[in-house]
């Protein structure tokens, strides 16, 4: 049994948010709403789905003072919580160095508890309680762009990696944002109760799209970040000709290849088959045009490599859940004309 499965068999799954002084109010307020709508749709749909026990967790139960002047009661000390599955570590405003000083105890118990298999998320410049807890030693990570250099000369053996919002590495998430903690969160939902949800958290709390989660972090270790640059020279090539009607047997004969040995090297390369990583490529640029665009569904198709409007609907509700135009009006609301 994987992860994955692990987590959703649970009845329960134990969620701590860390809080401290001078943290981001919504660095711990915004997963726990996420959370709270993805377990609330799960329960709607099967109420046989896991609950969650979320915590707020600070060395000494007594109130934590924010930089939105909202004071946050913690509702145990780090003695005596719960044993979690996920830990959200939040963002400090300014300077991290001064609080990090102040919680030894704090940094002790991230350590012990990703020993123990917890999953550990760090938001902005609180990935330095990560760092200082020794669990991010080489190990991909990412931060606050303002805390770059700062990061760099603190942690050494950190595999800062600036370039990215999103870093995943065992059972370590770093977001350089709050936008970045957002859509790990909504990863986070899928591994918990499945994609359904999870996009319809997505659809509910970001009404503009951004980038799929699995296109904006360093994974390490990952597939799609491999050393055959033939494979990567081809990936580049599909990402920018959507609309080809070339057929993959051509696309191997232009750089080279038999069909035999381009099926082969693909799948060893990335872990998927080329037709699914170009119509993944295909539904996610369909989705950006039916969210930024007046465009008809028809001429979107064309633009993304299907010469048959209902060819592109049939795949992209096997992967959204949706129809073209109910994702178009969900995403869109009242921003452009209806078709």
């Amino acid at each position: 049994m994987n992860a994955v499965q692990e987590t959703r068999n649970r009845k329960t799954v134990n969620i701590a948010l860390v809080i401290y002084d001078h943290m981001l109010a919504t660095s711990v307020s915004l997963p726990v709403e996420m959370l709270r709508a993805g377990e609330a749709i799960a329960l709607r749909e099967n109420k046989q789905n896991a609950k969650l026990s979320i915590e707020l967790i600070a060395e000494v139960n007594q109130p934590v003072s924010t930089r939105s002047l909202i004071k946050l009661m913690p509702e145990t000390d780090i003695d005596h919580a719960q044993k979690p599955d996920f830990a959200f570590i939040p963002s400090l405003w300014r300077n991290p160095r001064p609080i990090i000083k102040k919680h030894p105890k704090t940094i002790a118990w991230l350590n012990s508890i990703w020993q123990q298999g917890a999953t550990l998320i760090g938001g902005g410049t609180g990935v330095c309680f990560l760092a200082e807890s020794g669990v991010l030693d080489h190990h991909p990570a990412t931060t606050h762009w303002h805390y770059v250099k700062q990061f760099q000369r603190d942690y050494p053996k950190v595999m800062l990696k600036p370039d990215f919002f999103i870093t995943q590495s065992e059972r370590i998430y770093c977001a350089a944002s709050l936008n970045a903690l957002a859509d790990i969160v909504v990863h986070l939902i899928e591994q918990i109760y499945g994609r359904a949800t999870a996009q319809q958290v997505e659809l509910n709390f970001s009404h503009e799209i951004r980038k799929p989660y699995e296109e904006q972090r360093y994974l390490e270790g990952s597939a799609d970040r491999h050393p055959d640059e033939l494979i990567s020279q081809i990936q580049f090539w599909m990402s920018k000709n959507l609309p080809s009607t070339m057929s993959l047997e051509e696309v191997a004969q232009q750089f080279g290849l038999s069909s035999r040995s381009f099926t082969r090297r693909f799948k060893a390369a990335t872990g998927m088959r080329a037709n699914q990583h170009w119509q993944q490529l295909r539904i996610h640029a369909a989705k950006e045009l039916l969210t930024s665009s007046n465009l008809s569904i028809l001429d979107i198709s064309l633009l993304v490599g299907y010469q048959d409007q209902g060819h592109l609907a049939q795949l992209f509700k096997r992967q959204t859940g949706h129809t073209p135009k109910d994702y178009r009006s969900m995403v869109r609301k009242k921003l452009f004309s209806q078709e």
